[in-house]
């Protein structure tokens, strides 16, 4: 039976371990001071809210790094605390498992494991968790714990932003998943895929997992569905062509349902959708916030607003044969010099197909074969791939 969302809490998701928020705290604390004040990033206020989990959980690693990241002293009454919490539960939960080992069957010392695994993660021994839980999983024999555990390590791997780590066990889980999979799993799955491909800029991979699993989100222990309604409309917007945008994202019963909580976004796919160029404009400015904000997203801000911009000077302009810098400049709420410059900009680097008579103050288009256009970009293609092969070989050779 389908799950909805909108009738499922919380208590869905697995276990939120690591408590991602923390690894979002600790991003914010990088921001620079005019940054986080732009953003409106209480810095002072995020600090403290960071320390009070850390001390609330005993997370003894991360109070050494996150005083560390912050040129911050260690209080060492309050570590020494920690350290004797952490080793006399660590001493509990080794017992459990070698009571299990010696009392009871199979099922029960990897349950015993699985908690050692979660409480490592969960003070923040990187480690030691990657360490107990490759012992766990040698311990698992079906595939729905074991694509469990895979969970768990792709969000250590978020947490500590290791994409080594997520990309080895997304290629694990996907490996059990045509094993066997459950329904609610192969949907998690798609979430943590999405999730990964979003953060290293592969747009179309993310949203095309997002949309799969818009209507059956259960995966709180990465992100509240705000979080993730949001995710998918900032990927889907660059990614996906017209047609595809207006069927799953402007039409999708699923995300309009939510998009009345989400004014900004609201008026993100509207403008563009409806041409409304100056409003979309000031949508793509708080958009840009958001992306530097987010620590998935910040490394991309300026590709995907660039992006951003490509696509909607390229809908304007497929619109007509020409048109004036005045009228397109009024469409986008801009200076006429400010379109000039950006136009040049992106036709010189082969963005948009058009030509700014400067004197007349006229844009023309071009309407590329697109056939010949199939044909230039397979060409070059090839040539960066030639290139990559040279300097392997090389390397190889050397």
């Amino acid at each position: 039976a389908v799950v909805s969302t909108q009738s499922t809490g919380e208590e869905a998701g697995l276990d939120k371990i690591p408590d991602l928020s923390i690894a979002q705290m600790r991003f914010e604390l990088t921001l620079d001071a005019q940054t986080a004040k732009e953003l409106k990033v209480d810095q002072a206020e995020v600090k403290r809210q960071l320390l009070d989990k850390i001390k609330a959980g005993f997370m003894t690693q991360l109070y050494r790094d996150v005083s560390a990241d912050l040129n911050m002293p260690l209080n060492n009454s309050v570590l020494e605390e920690m350290e004797a919490r952490n080793k006399e539960e660590l001493e509990k939960l080794t017992e459990a498992i070698a009571n299990a080992e010696k009392n009871e069957g199979e099922s029960e010392v990897r349950e015993a494991m699985v908690k050692k695994c979660e409480y490592l993660t969960s003070i923040g021994r990187k480690e030691d968790a990657l360490k107990m839980l490759k012992e766990t999983l040698e311990k698992t024999n079906t595939t729905g714990h074991k694509l469990d555990l895979h969970f768990h390590l792709i969000r250590l791997g978020f947490f500590f932003s290791d994409n080594k780590t997520i990309t080895a066990n997304l290629d694990k889980a996907k490996e059990l998943i045509e094993l066997g999979g459950d329904w609610d799993r192969r949907n998690r799955l798609k979430v943590y895929t999405g999730l990964y491909a979003m953060s290293v800029r592969n747009f179309k991979e993310a949203a095309d997992n997002f949309l799969d699993t818009v209507s059956t989100f259960t995966s709180y222990e990465l992100m509240d569905y705000h979080t993730f309604i949001k995710y998918t409309i900032m990927s889907a917007m660059l990614a996906l062509e017209r047609k595809d945008l207006t069927k799953k994202v402007v039409e999708g019963a699923d995300i309009n349902e939510v998009l009345h909580e989400l004014p900004l976004f609201k008026s993100y796919i509207s403008s563009l959708y409806n041409a409304q160029y100056a409003e979309f404009f000031v949508a793509l400015g708080s958009i840009e916030g958001i992306f530097k904000g987010d620590r998935y997203l910040a490394a991309h801000t300026h590709y995907y607003i660039r992006e951003m911009r490509i696509r909607s000077y390229g809908q304007l302009l497929e619109s007509y044969s020409s048109l004036t810098v005045t009228y397109m400049a009024t469409s986008f709420g801009v200076s006429e010099r400010f379109i000039d410059r950006e136009l040049s900009r992106f036709i010189s680097a082969g963005a948009l197909n058009a030509k700014i008579d400067k004197v007349g103050g006229i844009i023309q288009t071009n309407r590329p074969d697109k056939k010949n256009w199939q044909y230039q970009s397979v060409i070059k293609q090839g040539d960066l791939l030639l290139n990559r092969i040279q300097k392997l070989s090389r390397v190889i050779t050397i």
